[in-house]
């Protein structure tokens, strides 16, 4: 299905001038333009936009926000997890509010202020967004990838997950191998070459650290093994294997 950019604003709450905008700055490109100007968007750049307003509710500028959903080890569902956190947090706190005006209107005297406080959001904030700047932030790569993706629609990071889940779907397919199989290896050659093709150059330094990262961070972990079961362990040694073969 896809929404005429009117649609998406009446959806999201998100203005068709700051959507104009978005494509502009090229941190969320329409999935199709019609020869009559209608500006189309598909169920990926709703997806994308959803993310995006995740870190505009964390804080985050744009340029960071768009710097952080092109990296190429962008974790949706990490993403969704911590909105999801965040967002009952704030139910929470709405509930004791709730609460007390309950109390209130009853004609209770309870002078509790506790329930204005927004100390425990503002550090769930902090902390998600530190998270954030620490696994996506600032770094050559990441600015490489910024300067490459940059004008990739909505067609083109479809065509990358597709790539992606393709890499991922063979890699499970050879896990009744060793990691130093020649198969195997050849696919982490495709991995790294995916990588540099469609985002930066990926040195055998930066694949090094990314395998490391599959095993140390368990929502990774689960993310990878929604393929198959040991996927993201199998793929770690595997890339560990030729870092240190090449």
């Amino acid at each position: 299905m896809r929404m005429k950019i009117n649609e998406v604003a009446k959806l999201t709450g998100v203005t068709a001038r700051t959507l104009h905008y978005y494509d502009e700055i090229g941190l969320l490109s329409p999935s199709e333009i019609t020869q009559t100007g209608y500006r189309l968007y598909d169920d990926i750049a709703l997806k994308i936009l959803q993310q995006i307003l995740f870190f505009r509710e964390l804080d985050f500028p744009l340029s960071q926000i768009k710097e952080i959903i092109t990296n190429p080890v962008f974790d949706t569902t990490l993403v969704l997890q911590n909105h999801k956190a965040l967002l009952t947090k704030k139910r929470e706190r709405i509930d004791r509010l709730i609460g007390l005006l309950d109390k209130t209107i009853k004609g209770g005297s309870n002078m509790s202020f506790k329930e204005f406080d927004t100390s425990e959001i503002e550090a769930m904030k902090e902390k998600y967004a530190a998270e954030a700047k620490e696994k996506w932030g600032h770094t050559n790569a990441y600015t490489e990838s910024t300067n490459k993706t940059a004008q990739y629609n909505a067609q083109k990071w479809q065509e990358i997950q597709e790539n992606q889940s393709e890499i991922f779907s063979n890699f499970a397919k050879n896990m009744d191998k060793q990691p130093d199989h020649p198969n195997v290896q050849e696919l982490v050659k495709q991995w790294q070459d995916f990588l540099t093709n469609n985002f930066y150059t990926c040195t055998n330094e930066i694949l090094q650290g990314l395998g490391q990262m599959y095993v140390a961070d368990m929502r990774f972990t689960n993310n990878i093994d929604k393929h198959t079961k040991g996927l993201a362990a199998f793929i770690s040694k595997a890339i560990d294997v030729y870092c240190t073969a090449h």
